[in-house]
């Protein structure tokens, strides 16, 4: 799929139409604004292969489990997000005959995302059956400045002769989930109307549906222009299904024009009595403002978002074009607006993962948003955590452990996993909160957020891993038996490097931050110590537990051990795998990679880029030496990683070669499965290749100075084919632009005060 889309700095362009492909383009053509999102489907009737997709944030369905739902401690339900109202149909039909992508002779094809002002636009030449031809050109957008609203304008004009016309813009609730375990219908009807008026020559349409179990409701409603005045418009209304059917005739090369207002609203935001009122002012709103306006509002919501969080490479446009769409999807799937929200890997891209949240937002996408965007916007990807800290404490209590375990797949607090050795033994996520709140203060200093919210989530985290760990006392040393690390290539594992080198790390920081705020905030911190009834026996136990805990090392390779019992393995690498065998999950029994000694994504490596600043490079390099070549990258969050250590290290060729996997992971469908949907968490991994990676941003301790602030790193280079590269950066109220050629390294300060910095070891004023 390398070669499927056009080249292009700022779109992604499909030019023409391939049936068998339909799935993989419809998850690149998506559109979202933080509140909802849609796939790259049709306006009007497809019999072909297609996912349709309408999915609106925070709105899911508590799906009954398959499997162990009847053992004690798993989850009774998988959250699912359920495919909501299609409000972008519009039906055609000419002279009789469905227009249908699927039934007619494509003459001419054209799918286009424009990226830089967030719109998708198809055009396309058809002929039926009894040789009509029609053009058609569909735009459409969901507006990043009015959340609730968004519009479709759809153009037919006939090529070869006069037609009669039948536009039916609609609203269908009758839709399902693909991956509902036991197909069963998600929704309920709750309203929905529909009518015309002759005198006006328009109508409109509205639906409210209901999820069942978790009584979300979801308000769609409809309002439109023609530009050319009909012959008659009827209303139709079901319990999930509402049109209008509009009459017309056309002259050939008479262009006709229907453009679909919407408001989309849930009650979420509103009262359940006022959900759908809401939703038909917003349509009734839109229709008032017209497109143009709309549009240019959106557009320059667009370019603010680009101004601040752009990447701009020059010399290489297949590296430009993948850095651009992963930052779009990024910004497109989550915008801060809602601490209630946080980020599925698929966004609103498709119903695999049940759109629910994993560890890939605060290992992976926190980051991103923290610094290129307002630290509001990162502050409420840590206070979803928060207020999620009851039900991580109920979570690790159905265990029977103490403390707080956050779950690995969650809508709302609870754990809705079912795979056991995902849902009880991928503990590592744990290590991942913690990770952001200590991620979040050091780039922007907020130590107050330490005593408002992040000490008790700390502080339940430790208490976690002080119960999960025991002491083996014939080798004098705690360890966490029993667990599954990052690479899920392995499960049920002992002692895996990264969860108990990352859980000694939680116990060091809850030391660090106590002893921090005792000094800072002595009598809030007192308030806090009681209330938490932390104890000096406690804190004891934690500093046994970090100066004792057992970490695998193979000492003749001079590498961290991935877990007991690695290095038994046959240790083959990559290149020995017969190409037609990968990638492995599709093609080998689950019991042949279990035991493999092929590794999943990064799993030491993901330690050693955590906590880089406790290994130095001579380390790095040879872990990195050593599970490179037996790493088979089959996560979408395995590249990125490899990529930084592997720039750091020196290793510049191949870095660039994982960084451009990753960055165009969807737009190639490197892992043979983007027609379930994007992989949006990961792009936010496309990022953090070229900033901390290429560009070697991170902080660092400030030499031979008491002060506790560490100081900005950078270390950039530029890879070979690249004329040069720029990005900006928020760190500590300051905006820098950071731009690297061959020649020179220009840093600029474009907001805030004055900022000391190392640039490639030297300090320097900004």
């Amino acid at each position: 799929m390398k070669d499927y889309f056009e080249l292009a700095d700022w779109k992604i362009i499909e030019g023409e139409f391939n049936p068998g492909d339909n799935r993989f383009a419809e998850s690149i053509m998506s559109l979202g604004n933080g509140h909802m999102g849609i796939r790259g489907n049709f306006e009007e009737q497809y019999s072909g292969d297609s996912l349709p997709g309408t999915y609106i944030a925070g709105v899911y369905y508590p799906d009954k489990t398959v499997v162990g739902w009847w053992k004690v401690g798993y989850p009774e339900y998988y959250a699912k997000v359920p495919n909501a109202t299609n409000f972008i149909g519009i039906d055609v039909a000419i002279n009789g005959e469905e227009l249908d992508l699927a039934l007619w002779e494509v003459l001419s094809f054209r799918r286009e995302l424009d990226m830089k002002q967030g719109y998708l636009e198809r055009s396309f030449t058809a002929e039926s059956n009894s040789g009509l031809q029609v053009a058609v050109t569909a735009r459409r957008f969901l507006s990043m400045a009015r959340r609730e609203v968004g519009a479709v304008s759809y153009s037919l004009t006939p090529l070869n002769q006069k037609i009669e016309l039948e536009l039916i813009p609609y609203l269908d609730g009758a839709i399902t989930n693909e991956d509902a375990n036991f197909g069963e219908i998600f929704w309920e009807a709750f309203q929905s109307e529909a009518e015309t008026e002759e005198k006006n020559y328009s109508g409109r349409g509205y639906l409210n549906l209901r999820t069942k179990k978790s009584d979300f409701l979801v308000a769609a409603a409809m309002e439109y222009e023609l530009s050319k005045e009909p012959e008659e418009i009827t209303a139709l209304r079901e319990k999930k299904y509402v049109n209008n059917r509009i009459f017309l005739t056309a002259e050939a090369e008479e262009e006709v024009k229907l453009t679909k207002y919407l408001g989309v609203t849930t009650n979420r935001d509103y009262q359940d009595e006022e959900t759908g009122n809401q939703a038909k002012i917003r349509a009734k709103e839109a229709k008032q403002a017209g497109w143009q306006k709309l549009f240019a509002e959106h557009s320059r919501a667009w370019s603010d978002i680009w101004e601040e969080g752009d990447i701009i490479i020059e010399g290489d446009t297949a590296a430009q074009q993948g850095i651009r769409f992963n930052i779009f999807q990024l910004n497109q799937t989550y915008t801060g607006h809602d601490p209630r929200l946080n980020i599925g890997p698929k966004g609103f891209t498709g119903e695999k993962y049940g759109g629910a949240t994993y560890w890939d937002t605060e290992a992976y996408c926190l980051p991103f948003y923290l610094n290129t965007r307002d630290n509001e916007i990162a502050r409420n990807l840590l206070l979803y955590r928060y207020r999620h800290l009851d039900k991580a404490r109920e979570n690790a209590d159905k265990l029977g452990l103490e403390g707080a375990l956050y779950p690995m797949v969650t809508m709302n607090g609870e754990e809705c996993h079912n795979e056991w050795e995902i849902t009880f033994e991928e503990i590592h996520r744990n290590a991942a909160i913690v990770y952001a709140i200590y991620n979040f203060v050091e780039y922007t200093e907020e130590k107050k957020y330490l005593i408002d919210y992040g000490l008790e989530v700390i502080t339940a985290v430790a208490r976690f891993w002080e119960d999960r760990a025991h002491f083996n006392p014939r080798k004098n040393k705690y360890m966490i038996l029993g667990v599954t690390g990052p690479n899920e290539y392995e499960n049920n594992v002992h002692n895996n490097w990264y969860t108990n080198r990352m859980a000694v790390w939680c116990l060091e920081y809850a030391l660090d931050t106590i002893a921090f705020l005792k000094d800072e905030y002595p009598q809030r911190f007192q308030q806090i110590w009681n209330d938490l009834n932390l104890s000096a026996g406690e804190l004891e136990k934690w500093r046994d537990m970090i100066d004792r805990m057992y970490y695998p090392y193979a000492e003749e390779l001079g590498v961290f051990e991935q877990q007991d019992g690695y290095l038994d393995k046959e240790l083959k690498t990559v290149s020995e795998i017969p190409e037609e065998d990968l990638p492995l999950h599709q093609n080998w029994s689950w019991d042949r990679i279990l035991r493999s000694c092929f590794v999943k994504q990064a799993d030491v490596l993901q330690g050693l880029y955590f906590l880089s600043d406790c290994y130095d490079l001579t380390t790095k390099k040879t872990n990195f030496d050593f599970y490179e070549p037996r790493t088979v990258h089959e996560s979408s969050l395995s590249p990125c990683i490899h990529s930084i250590i592997a720039a750091e290290i020196g290793y510049q060729e191949k870095a660039y070669e994982l960084y451009l996997r990753t960055a165009r992971l969807d737009l190639e469908n490197v892992n043979n499965d983007t027609e379930d949907g994007l992989h949006i968490t990961s792009m936010a991994g496309t990022w953090m290749a070229i900033v901390h990676g290429f560009a070697g941003m991170k902080l660092e301790e400030r030499a031979g100075e008491e002060e506790q602030q560490k100081i900005l790193s950078l270390t950039p280079f530029i890879p070979e084919k690249w004329k040069s590269y720029a990005f900006k950066i928020n760190y500590l109220g300051r905006i820098l632009n950071i731009e690297v050629s061959p020649s020179e390294i220009r840093v600029e300060r474009e907001k805030g005060e004055p900022l000391e910095i190392l640039l490639q070891g030297e300090k320097q004023v900004v």
